[in-house]
């Protein structure tokens, strides 16, 4: 079986929210990231939209992989929630009349 390496990877979006490629994370890690965080300060993978709900998982396996260490052992990103759309009422005070207030 052929080993898989940074071309063989350039395809596959891992972020899609910032458009980062699996290949774009192996050079990182190969350059001398160490942790998910530093993968996510060098390529932005995980600062999208969706704050690393779709591809935080991802990034851990490659991480692991590339480190050749179990993913058990690849310490969690920190990220924050997604940014919810709010009512312009809920900034004057009025109550939301959809709960029946």
């Amino acid at each position: 079986m052929k080993e898989k390496n940074e071309t063989d990877a350039g395809d596959m979006h891992v972020c899609r929210c910032e458009e980062v490629g699996e290949a774009e994370i192996i050079a990182a890690i190969r350059a001398g990231a160490r942790t998910v965080n530093e993968v996510k300060r060098w390529t932005r993978a995980g600062m999208g939209l969706c704050q690393g709900r779709s591809c935080r998982r991802l990034v851990e396996r490659i991480l692991a992989t590339e480190l050749g260490v179990p993913p058990s052992d690849i310490q969690t990103s920190t990220y924050r929630q997604p940014v919810r759309p709010v009512a312009i009422r809920a900034f004057d005070g009025h109550e939301d009349e959809t709960k029946g207030s």
